[in-house]
């Protein structure tokens, strides 16, 4: 009885020891690498919930480029057309709550890094009657670049 209760120790404990740790309410192994890169998003994530233009432009690599998932021209973004929504119709915005569920982060061979996430978005702007609520879940993914001791968004706002 006892041999078989070690034996079952025995082979339960290996994989506990092994067991890997997670940056707490993420889903990304704990490493330093990781954190840096998670406090970083989470300075994105504050500037977008304070509707802080200046903090969105600084967190932006000059190259940003976004062409919104799709082949159409007409939506893609490089880093002037972002800043001229960011200093327009985002202004207009009285009320943001952005809470982000961050998936797994990926260093790239080019020396980009992809956070992948999910959101939840709600944001407030003025309506034809009265303030109106708008809500989004969805997944998304930003691309940084290394910049110095910090980082830069590429693409993903």
């Amino acid at each position: 009885m006892k041999r078989s209760y070690l034996a079952a120790l025995a082979i339960a404990l290996p994989p506990l020891a092994c067991a890997k740790t997670y940056i707490p309410n993420t889903d990304v192994q704990d490493t330093s690498e990781n954190r840096d890169i998670i406090l970083f998003c989470e300075k994105y994530r504050h500037a977008m919930e304070d509707r802080n233009v200046a903090d969105l432009l600084r967190l932006m690599s000059p190259g940003y480029f976004e062409d919104a998932g799709n082949t159409k021209n007409e939506d893609d973004a490089d880093f002037e057309a972002m800043r001229q929504f960011l200093t327009g119709d985002f202004l207009k915005t009285t009320g943001i709550r952005y809470e982000i569920r961050y998936r797994r982060v990926t260093l790239t061979e080019t020396n980009h890094i992809f956070v992948d996430y999910s959101y939840a978005a709600a944001w407030k702007i003025p309506g034809a009657k009265s303030e109106e609520w708008h809500h989004e879940v969805t997944d998304n993914r930003l691309d940084l670049v290394r910049d110095g001791e910090s980082f830069k968004i590429v693409s993903g706002m």
